[in-house]
């Protein structure tokens, strides 16, 4: 009985071992990515994921959404919730943050990391959002 008792313990201890760790939020290991995808859902229509660039300042992740992208993120079935693949790992429920205060900061970020900003800044980019895990958003 006792052999049944460490075997079984064994086993549920292998298991724990083999199942893959959840994907870790961590914007600083992401600052030298140049873009990141993201994943949203309009009305009636499948998913739809799409590439942005991002940067990170004071350890949080933002990016600029004009055009297409942010009427896409306006009209999300989800929002503000949307899918995150970065760095080759997936986040199914991350929190876009509007975060108007910041667009100068992040508009400057990106011209310091992008060079083909010089073009791209003189386009409309009503929305800046904070990327944020949804348990961590404060909201």
């Amino acid at each position: 009985m006792l052999v049944r008792h460490v075997l079984a313990v064994a086993a549920l201890a292998g298991m724990a071992a083999a199942a893959p760790a959840a994907p870790q939020w961590n914007p600083r290991a992401w600052t030298e990515e140049g873009t990141l995808e993201l994943r949203t859902q309009a009305p009636g229509e499948p998913e739809h994921w799409f590439k942005v660039w991002l940067v990170v300042i004071d350890g949080d992740l933002y990016v600029r959404l004009g055009g297409p992208a942010s009427v896409r993120f306006e009209s999300n079935v989800g929002r503000p919730i949307v899918g995150v693949r970065v760095a080759g790992v997936r986040f199914d429920r991350i929190r876009g943050v509007p975060a108007p205060d910041y667009a100068d900061r992040v508009m400057a970020a990106m011209a310091a990391k992008y060079w083909s900003d010089l073009l791209m800044r003189w386009f409309s980019h009503p929305l800046t959002l904070r990327l944020v895990p949804e348990k961590d958003s404060g909201s």
